[in-house]
């Protein structure tokens, strides 16, 4: 049974409003459902976007591709804001699902939202997904994309020198991976990583995700079909690919951390956002009282909802300026 307590009413109801219309949860899901949930698009009209929120018509989407390292086409779609220059800033976006679900098109109102807001340019990935495609292939996608976008600067009309990378969940993994690698690299032109509710620790220590077990939209059973799905039989959970809580994390770029108070992976956005302060990168931490895991994507159903955008629209906007 799925707990909505802490809620206020039209959190708990709106949620459980999309816990009943998301069924099958994903562990009982066949591949079969699998496929069809992901095609599933959230109608771009009322009283749906009462909900996901409406894409501003002062933002242009258009449909790209990068080259991932083994020849696949990885789907790109662009959100360019009204008035951006040709030397404006760059902003990935990762969606979440578990790195099993989830489509581009749906998040549509929030790459939109932060194109409008930071002025700058929004490159969301479409990533391939498990269990067709296991670790690390997403993040390779995602760091393909990033370095594509990075060297295609002049020609795409945006400044490959000045990147940040964001996503959810999933997506906040993703975003925080490709920051590592990319360091690695040496002269990574990641200037911000915004990471809302990541999941950074795969092992599954986070004691939120015993406290919050029965959630709202996420909870502990599916967390681990989600995992089995992602990584195949003797993956090492603890690989900063995996779990970039277990990564080197100094000389990173400013992080903003946002977490659901009553979210199972909340400890694992708090836990981050501690580590890469104690390594000495500038790190901002928001925790959202009363919302569960996914109140992003549905900003309707919290007083939160347009806080956090907003806060994350600022927290991008000052480090790429």
């Amino acid at each position: 049974m799925r707990s909505y307590r802490g809620m206020p009413p039209r959190t708990a109801l709106l949620t459980r409003l999309v816990d009943t219309v998301r069924r099958p949860p994903i562990e009982e899901m066949t591949r079969a459902d699998i496929v069809a949930a992901r095609s599933g698009l959230i109608p771009a009209k009322p009283p749906w976007t009462w909900l996901t929120g409406s894409v501003s018509p002062r933002v242009a989407i258009s449909s790209g591709s990068a080259q991932a390292r083994d020849g696949h086409l990885i789907g790109l779609r662009i959100y360019r804001p009204e008035g951006a220059g040709t030397a404006g800033p760059v902003v990935m976006w990762f969606h979440g699902g578990g790195w099993v679900l989830g489509n581009v098109v749906n998040y549509d109102p929030i790459c939109a939202d932060l194109a409008e807001g930071t002025g700058a340019v929004v490159v969301s990935v479409d990533y391939r997904l498990a269990p067709d495609f296991v670790a690390p292939t997403a993040v390779h996608d995602c760091v393909d994309a990033t370095e594509w976008v990075e060297q295609e600067g002049e020609s795409q009309g945006w400044d490959g020198s000045r990147i940040g990378v964001t996503g959810d969940s999933a997506g906040g993994n993703l975003a925080a991976v490709v920051a590592q690698v990319l360091r690695d690299r040496g002269d990574s032109p990641i200037r911000v990583q915004g990471l809302i509710y990541p999941a950074t620790d795969m092992t599954m220590s986070s004691p939120s995700i015993t406290e919050h077990a029965n959630g709202g939209i996420l909870t502990r059973k599916g967390m681990e079909a989600f995992r089995e799905h992602y990584c195949p039989p003797g993956t090492d959970l603890r690989d900063p690919l995996i779990s970039p809580l277990f990564g080197q994390l100094d000389g990173l770029p400013p992080a903003l951390v946002q977490t659901a108070d009553l979210d199972p992976i909340r400890d694992d956005g708090i836990r981050y956002a501690a580590a890469l302060a104690e390594a000495g990168v500038p790190t901002s931490a928001t925790n959202f009282d009363g919302v569960p895991h996914g109140f992003v994507s549905i900003p309707g159903a919290s007083r939160h909802g347009r806080t956090q955008r907003e806060d994350m629209v600022d927290f991008l906007r000052r480090h790429l300026a």
